[in-house]
């Protein structure tokens, strides 16, 4: 069982550090061109994905993702397989990082800005990832897991 809470405090440092060395580097604004698709840049994120619920006030979304870390740890504890832990861990350590900023600064610190043909993805960041990621691989998991059972 302690390897799925390493992977949960791997996701929750690797987000803290990364966007500790962004609020030092950055100010806000400041756009720092990576390569040709992708800059660096400091924005605050008052809401949920893509800016969503920003007017709900930080402690109110922090105290849901709460509740929903408390949900990914009970199904941590449940789960048999290896692979869904760790899915769940990644994203148990994403929603943790992201619920330390709110409480830090009231919305989440996000930095990594992909862009193509003047088309801009909403900023993210490591947190983010970590929750994306961990919910592509349930989903093949599950898309997996159902047709080997047929």
């Amino acid at each position: 069982m302690i390897v799925y809470f390493l992977i949960v405090l791997l996701a929750v440092l690797l987000d803290f550090a990364s966007k500790a060395v962004i609020l030092n580097t950055l100010s806000k604004g400041l756009a720092i061109e990576v390569t040709s698709f992708f800059n660096l840049v400091l924005a605050m994120n008052k809401g949920i994905s893509f800016s969503m619920f920003s007017n709900a006030g930080p402690y109110l979304l922090a105290i849901l993702a709460l509740g929903i870390c408390a949900f990914i740890v009970y199904l941590i504890f449940k789960e048999k397989d290896a692979f869904t832990r760790c899915c769940l861990s990644l994203i148990l350590g994403g929603a943790i990082g992201n619920i330390i900023d709110r409480v830090r600064f009231g919305a989440v610190v996000d930095f990594l800005d992909f862009h193509a043909f003047g088309y801009h993805w909403p900023a993210f960041n490591i947190a983010d990832s970590c929750i994306c990621v961990g919910v592509v691989l349930l989903l093949f998991r599950m898309i997996f897991k159902k047709e080997k059972n047929k």
